[in-house]
């Protein structure tokens, strides 16, 4: 069955063609009876359709009524009814197009007139209400044609304050719960606004007296000389349903209408109402609970809708229950509509017309207007249920067919004309076109055709004479060739050609394929003092056959109408820049067919001093004095520091008889110093130098001192923890050391060892944490050196055993604790006393709403401390603590966990402020009580006032709202006007911190909508990753969706956030099918559409599969082979011309020069703390230097208990480990600062 005519292009106007419907009224016209009557009904066909109407199922005679006129070649109605009453021409009115071929009709248009009544005279008596009973103001207005809107106002104008306790049903009464004092007044009025007229009738207004029970027993009393008649309190009462009545009722509602369930309750206090639903969940993103929780709303209702749901009431008195049973039936809705038929003479096609509705649609066929089974007979036709087929159609078969898809709830009526042709094959698409496309994007040429059996369309390249089919090209249904991906070489001329078996056309296009468009510069961040200039480029690369326009934009706006800034073609410079110059600053390069953009930021400070800092000056006139066999005083003049003050000076030393060149770091001295007494070795020429250091760095080197040179001498006492290797130490040949150690007033004799070649040695099998006494003795060839001093230390540490007692607490605040303890016995800490660790944690909040726990934390507070603070803690908080001791080693054991309460603190913010009610002269506000609440909430602040169109502030108001509220409605706003609200949350210790939020009051009473369009030029275009949609906006809000659904589809709309763009690319749209397409702004909870665009209808092109593989084509194989030659003879070519072009030999001479730069590293680059040997001059392996550049030495180097402070590094599990050295005054090694061996056991050094 041939069905491809259907998605045929229309035919050209010149063919015939049988009527179509393009315009009409709607189905439901309410008409404004001080203007005239305009009934739409426009059509087009070949040849051009003539017009009829029908008034209530009867021939409409237009030219017998001289009130009634056509206009020139259109079925638009228009009826004068000046002078008449509009209720004359109320009705069902159809139209009628017709031509030779075919009549179309529109659907029932029924016409009414709007009304809008005045209120039936009435006398309000006053009402007398005992306090705390239930009260209903009734409204009743007039009925209207549409409805009325219906509000309460005062004799001001001003809006009646509604609340939980006092509301407006959906009926327009107004509902208390029970009345209060207050509620007294003489001027409740009930407003009825007619939306077609725009007018407004109101009720004569009503007093309501409300009794107080002290001023009834006053008046008994007076009366019957009685006392206490009635009872001075209010009596509570439960919660009672006044609307709907009883435990159940049932609501029907159609798909796609909104449902509105009401649940009206009165009692004393007043009840609390919320909803469920009995049979699964409330509908994502549909659902809003209204009026105090007294309505709930389900917009755009679907069959999932349906169900059980229930009302809850409760007070503290009692709580009850109401279900509602909702159905959902749904009007006739499309579910495949009938589209044209083009069929040439015998061949085949069928309109399908598919209906679904609750319940299911019956469907009817007309041909031409009329009841098919009263058409014609058509041996060639036949009708089965929704569907009609055609077989082998004759000419002269054309007509058009109507589709009535009806139920009870309404009905659908489509026309689709079957329109039998002969035709030649015509191109439509207009003869040498030219496309153009950038480089690497797909390209599609098309090629529009009409003909009657639908043409075959080919495509040809240049004069080749071979199909183009497969890689790169696609054909596409519609006859379009896509290049998926378009190259240089795709350039040239294209033939499209049409054929039928009637005929043969053809048509040539060209395609040019462009350069893409690319920033090669971009602009780059700036940060400018004012007054300054600052420059932005931008170059740009593009195709050279495009005229590019540059574009630069200031935080996405035009730039400032200014002459400070000046574009150039490639550059924008700023001159004399201001802090309004700020901001983020785009270039954007177009072309016809292409842009590029690129963006950077313009930050703008205040000018500031120019204060350029360097480094210090060397110093200068080294002089020696005192000079003494081992030691002497250098001192010098400081160079100028440039700004920067000088930090210290370091004082370096080279030995010329044994290590000439190499400058080594000997000791540094506070920058307030100019001189140094240096400790000297025996047996070293010495040459001094002096570096300044300050913030910036070190100086270069002053120039060097008078050399100095000592005496050689045995070898020498002075020992350190490191021991030195280098013949400058051992002043003489066989350098050894006698290593001796003894526990302390344990041990009297020393128990010793002599080493050679080694900087420590390790002792095992000590007990834990137990002193020692410690030396090493010097011995060379030239005898021993002098005994050396005796050092301390102890073995190594292990984790304390005890824990601290006594531990108590002391609350400061909401915020900060005291901990005291009893400090644990020495013996027991089995190492150095570090200190005490606080560990504490937050088990819980005191308020039922914040349980959750908090990870553990610590503080450490640092020697034989007995009580630390513990600060930043959480108010209203249940705390758990413990302390322990640490060592070296680590902690020992937990004291037993305690716990302490935290007082009252302010609250955090509160969760989330939203506007859910925006109206014409009130907001009404939603919040959550804060995630921290820090105690006991005693309430809200509220601030708000207006803003301005200029963002200029009005006068702050300010409302006190008890803490057991989560929403409030404002009265009494200014409509159409914006204001900013700050909210926050306080406790019996004060307010916490602001939320801010912003809305505006609006003029339309039940819908949210602005005065004018948010939204315009809503189109779209085919991209490489989808459906590119793009808009203007021109709304505050910042929740914008683009939504869409298939057309005809039944399914919710599918919607995507666009984040603040005007732009959005649709992906995973499935080919071939049309979408409806809409853009929507929405409010802060995301569920009211406050703006909405027009909607779009769009087409997924169709993409079929990609047909053989070019590597199977002859033409290519052939083109291959022709590269390949042509590339051989090229290379032949390149041969002969080498050949003859000669030798030119060239000597290199690599070893003639050396590179000056390429030299080893030496000392002399102040790199400090680094030991050097006198044979390589090398760092030892694993050596650090430290950050400062300098390695820190004591005043003193000539003993073991100066260098170590008296005390040595033990192992954990009782040794100890001590390094020494030979004494020192030229270099230091690296291993002196090297960590301690912690994983020997039992053992030192």
């Amino acid at each position: 069955l041939s069905l491809s005519a259907s998605i045929l292009l229309p035919p050209p106007s010149q063919m015939a063609q049988p009527p179509t419907i393009t315009q009409q009224s709607p189905k439901d016209y309410i008409i404004d009876p001080r203007e005239n009557i305009v009934i739409h009904c426009e059509a087009k066909g070949k040849p051009h359709p003539s017009f009829s109407w029908t008034r209530n199922g009867t021939h409409f005679d237009i030219d017998q009524d001289p009130k009634a006129t056509m206009r020139p070649r259109s079925g638009t109605l228009v009826v004068d009814i000046s002078g008449e009453k509009a209720e004359t021409y109320e009705g069902v009115y159809q139209c009628t197009a017709r031509n030779k071929h075919g009549a179309a009709v529109s659907n029932n248009i029924v016409i009414r007139q709007s009304r809008s009544p005045l209120w039936s005279k009435e006398r309000n008596e006053p009402i007398r209400v005992q306090e705390g009973e239930a009260l209903v103001l009734h409204c009743r207005p007039p009925a209207g044609l549409p409805p009325p809107i219906i509000f309460w106002m005062d004799i001001n104008f001003q809006r009646l304050p509604q609340s939980s306790r006092v509301f407006q049903a959906l009926n327009g009464d107004l509902y208390f719960s029970n009345v209060l004092k207050e509620d007294s007044r003489n001027d409740y009025i009930c407003y009825a606004r007619f939306p077609h007229t725009q007018t407004i009738q109101q009720k004569q207004p009503i007093t309501l007296l409300v009794l107080n029970l002290d001023a009834v027993n006053e008046t008994v009393a007076a009366l019957f000389n009685e006392t206490d008649f009635f009872n001075g309190s209010v009596e509570e009462r439960k919660p009672t349903f006044l609307i709907p009545s009883g435990s159940s009722s049932s609501k029907m509602v159609l798909r796609g209408q909104v449902l509105e369930l009401e649940c009206i309750t009165e009692g004393l206090p007043t009840p609390e109402v919320s909803w469920s639903k009995l049979s699964g969940e409330f509908p994502d993103k549909r659902t809003s609970i209204v009026t105090f929780q007294k309505i709930l709303r389900i917009v755009n209702v679907s069959d999932a809708d349906a169900g059980e749901y229930r009302c809850t009431a409760h007070n503290r008195l009692a709580s009850i229950h109401h279900t509602i049973r909702v159905t959902v039936k749904a009007a006739p809705y499309w579910i495949t509509t009938p589209r044209n038929l083009v069929l040439a003479p015998r061949e085949k096609g069928q309109l399908i017309c598919r209906a679904s509705g609750t319940p299911k649609p019956t469907i009817n066929w007309a041909m031409n207007g009329i009841p098919i089974e009263n058409s014609p007979e058509d041996s060639n036709r036949k009708v089965e249920g929704d569907t009609i087929i055609f077989e082998e159609v004759q000419t002269g078969s054309s007509a058009v067919y109507q589709c009535n898809a009806s139920n009870e709830y309404g009905y659908l009526l489509s026309n689709a004309f079957v329109n039998v042709l002969s035709e030649t094959p015509r191109v439509l698409t207009p003869a040498n076109q030219v496309y153009q496309v950038i480089r690497n994007n797909h390209a599609l040429l098309d090629c529009s055709s009409f003909g009657s059996p639908i043409p075959k369309i080919t495509w040809f390249k240049d004069s080749q004479s071979s199909t183009l089919e497969g890689d790169p090209y696609m054909l596409h249904e519609n006859g379009t060739l896509e290049i998926y991906v378009a190259q240089a070489l795709n350039s040239g001329k294209y033939i499209c050609v049409a054929r039928n078996t009637l005929g043969i056309a053809e048509n040539h296009v060209y395609l040019e394929v462009k350069e893409p468009t690319r920033i090669l510069k971009q602009p780059k961040y700036k940060v400018a003092q004012r007054n300054m200039n600052v420059v932005f480029e931008c170059k740009v690369k593009h195709d050279p056959t495009l005229i590019p326009i540059m574009i630069w934009l200031k935080d996405n706006g035009e730039l400032p109408d200014d002459e400070r800034f000046l574009v150039d073609s490639d550059s924008l410079t700023i001159t004399d820049v201001t802090e309004n110059d700020a901001g983020t600053y785009t270039c954007i390069m177009n072309t016809t067919l292409d842009h590029d953009s690129a963006s950077a930021e313009l930050t703008v400070v205040a000018p500031t001093p120019a204060v350029i800092y360097e480094q210090p000056d060397p110093p200068t006139d080294l002089e020696l004095t005192d000079m003494k066999p081992r030691s002497v005083q250098l001192t010098w003049i400081p160079g100028d520091e440039h700004k920067s003050p000088i930090h210290k000076f370091v004082i370096q030393y080279t030995d010329s008889l044994h290590d000439h060149g190499h400058w080594h770091n000997l000791t540094h001295v506070p920058g307030s110093k100019t001189t140094a007494h240096l400790e000297l070795s025996p047996y070293v020429h010495y040459s001094f130098r002096v570096l300044a250091l300050n913030a910036v760095g070190l100086s270069d080197p002053s120039n060097p001192s008078h050399m100095y040179k000592t005496n050689p001498a045995g070898t020498d006492s002075r020992m350190d923890f490191t021991v030195s290797h280098s013949n400058n130490n051992a002043n003489g040949p066989g350098l050894q050391y006698k290593v001796m150690w003894r526990q302390k007033d344990v041990d009297k004799n020393w128990t010793s060892v002599t080493v050679a070649n080694v900087s420590k040695f390790m002792v095992s099998g000590t007990p834990t944490f137990t002193p020692y006494e410690v030396k090493v003795q010097a011995i060379n060839n030239n005898g021993i050196g002098p005994d050396p001093a005796v050092v301390t230390g102890h073995s190594g540490e292990d984790f304390p055993v005890q824990a601290p007692n006594s531990v108590q607490v002391l609350v400061l605040n909401s915020t900060l604790a005291e901990v005291h303890w009893e400090p644990v016995p020495p013996k027991t800490v089995r190492g150095h006393l570090k200190g005490y660790k606080v560990f504490y944690w937050r088990e819980r909040s005191l308020h039922k709403h914040n349980p959750h726990r908090v990870e553990q934390q610590f503080l450490s507070f640092s020697g034989n401390k007995s009580h630390g603070m513990l600060p930043g803690l959480q108010p209203y908080s249940l705390y758990l603590f413990n302390v322990r001791v640490y060592n070296g080693k680590g902690e020992g054991p937990a004291s037993s966990n305690l716990q302490f309460e935290t007082p009252e603190g302010v609250p955090g913010p509160p969760s989330f402020l939203r506007i859910t009610n925006s109206n014409l002269n009130n907001l009404t506000l939603e919040w959550g009580p804060p995630n921290d609440r820090n105690g006991h909430l005693t309430g809200y602040i509220l601030k708000y006032q207006q803003v301005n169109n200029s963002n200029e502030l009005g006068p702050i108001e300010e409302l006190a709202l008890p803490a057991n509220k989560t929403s409030v409605t404002l009265p009494n706003l200014k409509y159409s006007t914006r204001y900013k609200f700050y909210f926050n949350a306080k406790t019996g210790q004060g307010a916490g911190p602001v939320i801010t939020e912003e809305a505006v009051t609006i003029m339309d009473e039940g819908k949210l909508h602005p005065a004018a369009p948010a939204f315009g030029n809503v189109s779209s275009s085919v991209g490489e990753d989808g459906m590119l949609i793009s808009w203007e906006y021109w709304g505050t809000e910042k929740h914008v969706y683009v939504e869409y659904i298939i057309k005809n589809d039944n399914k919710d709309w599918q919607k995507e956030y666009v984040n603040g763009s005007q732009a959005y690319v649709l992906k995973g749209l499935k080919e071939g099918l049309s979408y409806r397409v809409r853009v929507v702004a929405k409010g802060h909870n995301d569920q009211a559409v406050l703006h909405q665009s027009e909607e779009l209808l769009v087409t997924v092109p169709a993409m079929p599969s990609r047909q053989a593989d070019i590597a199977t084509q002859g033409w290519f194989i052939g083109l291959m082979c022709a590269i390949a030659l042509l590339i051989l003879v090229l290379l032949i070519i390149c041969f002969i011309k080498r050949n003859k072009g000669g030798k030119y030999p060239v000597k290199e001479k690599e070893d003639a020069h050396t590179d000056p730069e390429f030299q080893p590293m030496k000392e002399d680059d102040c790199t400090f703390g680094e030991y050097s040997d006198t044979e390589d001059h090398k760092p030892l392996k694993g050596s650090r230097t430290p950050s400062n550049g300098t390695v820190h030495r004591d005043s003193s180097d000539e003993s073991l208990v100066d260098y170590g402070g008296g005390d040595g590094q033990f192992n954990e599990d009782g040794s100890f480990i001590g390094q020494y050295s030979g004494k020192s005054s030229i270099r230091e090694t690296a291993e002196a600062h090297s960590p301690v061996n912690t994983t020997t056991m039992n053992s030192f050094v």
